[in-house]
C-alpha cells in the first residue's frame, strides 16, 4: 500500500522485530503537492498508555514543490504494548 500510494519514491523499511514491537502507520491521507510532511513531536508513556504528537508540515507559497498527489506518513515501531493515543498539533 505505501509503494503503491507513493510512486516514484523507493521505500525500504528497516528491520522490525514483530515480537518486541508494535507497529503503527500515522499517515494523512492524500495532499496535493510534494511540500507535505509529517514529523513526530513526542513519543512518551503517559497514564497507562503511549501518546504519540505528530505536526503536519504544510508548504507555502514560495515553497518549491511539485504538484501531484501525495500520501504522507510515518511508520512507527513502539516496544510498548499499550494503548497508544495520537494526538495531531494544530488539529482540532
Amino acid at each position: 500500500m505505501l509503494q503503491r500510494n507513493n510512486p516514484g519514491v523507493r521505500i525500504k523499511l528497516p528491520p522490525i522485530d514483530y515480537t518486541r514491537q508494535e507497529t503503527f502507520v500515522v499517515a494523512a491521507g492524500p495532499r496535493s503537492s510534494t511540500g507535505y510532511s509529517l514529523r513526530v513531536v513526542r513519543v512518551y508513556e503517559h497514564g497507562g498508555h503511549v501518546q504519540v504528537v505528530v505536526r503536519e508540515r504544510t508548504p507555502s507559497l514560495g515553497d518549491p514543490v511539485r504538484p501531484r498527489v501525495t500520501y504522507p506518513f510515518r511508520l512507527l515501531a513502539l516496544q510498548s504494548h499499550e494503548p497508544v493515543h495520537l494526538k495531531w498539533l494544530g488539529r482540532p
